[in-house]
């Protein structure tokens, strides 16, 4: 889909860090690292006779958002310094 947008000169945003260094505009979302521990406590949970159904919904405690200014360069956007101040990382 990254190419699609690219070849159509669209941008686009995505959720994952690995769309953003793919070619993707922008990228807002939990970092999947830190989604492997949350996903292991429920898999111990299950295991040991939780019910699924029972275990709360936990959430990720941070969000990353990724810029790319290649990508904007190659869409002849010009992303404002508010926004990359802001970001966690910036692809140049």
């Amino acid at each position: 889909m990254i190419d699609f947008f690219a070849d159509h000169g669209l941008p686009s945003m995505y959720e994952y860090q690995a769309a953003t260094r793919a070619g993707a505009l922008l990228a807002y979302g939990p970092e999947m690292a830190d989604l492997a521990p949350i996903a292991a406590d429920y898999v111990d949970k299950i295991l040991h006779g939780a019910k699924p159904a029972d275990l709360p919904l936990v959430a990720p405690d941070r969000f990353y958002f990724r810029v790319n200014t290649q990508t904007a360069r190659k869409l002849g956007i010009t992303v404002p310094s508010a926004i990359l101040v802001r970001a966690d990382e910036v692809i140049e």
